[in-house]
């Protein structure tokens, strides 16, 4: 039996979940997905610009399973732009916890990022749902890569 796999944290969910390669119908792709915290690695390590080692302590995992989600990461992300397949961040499973949310303004269509939110910072709404809210994404024609 293995061992549990160590809650993950997230400190920002990415503000787009879907890429696919231009001019190619949706239907005809094969998809590769990036997990949650794969993303989050990334994020920490090539635009936060963090060693392994700060970017594990943030996650708040050992450094070499923050290097393996970076390797893994960037073979998916290849593997995507080489060979004209969309990628998929999914949505976090149960071992991810995040630190803030990203919110979603149901009358502007603004979107922003914060811990709690009472009202649009844009238009004053209250009408706003969190990325947790959203509905699930739905993943039609698309097959997973193995």
């Amino acid at each position: 039996m293995t061992r549990p796999r160590k809650v993950r944290i997230v400190g920002y969910p990415p503000a787009v979940w879907f890429f696919k390669p231009q001019g190619i119908p949706t239907r005809d792709l094969e998809g590769v997905e990036l997990s949650m915290d794969e993303c989050e690695a990334i994020r920490l390590v090539d635009l936060g610009g963090l060693t392994h080692e700060e970017a594990a302590k943030r996650m708040e995992v050992s450094r070499p399973t923050l290097t393996r989600l970076v390797e893994s990461a960037h073979k998916k992300i290849a593997v995507a732009l080489f060979e004209g397949k969309a990628l998929m961040v999914t949505e976090p499973s149960g071992n991810i916890i995040l630190r803030n949310d990203r919110f979603y303004c149901q009358d502007c269509w603004n979107s922003w990022i914060a811990r709690n939110a009472r009202g649009c910072p844009e238009c004053g709404s209250s009408n706003i749902i969190g990325w947790r809210m959203r509905r699930r994404w739905r993943q039609r024609g698309f097959r997973k890569r193995r």
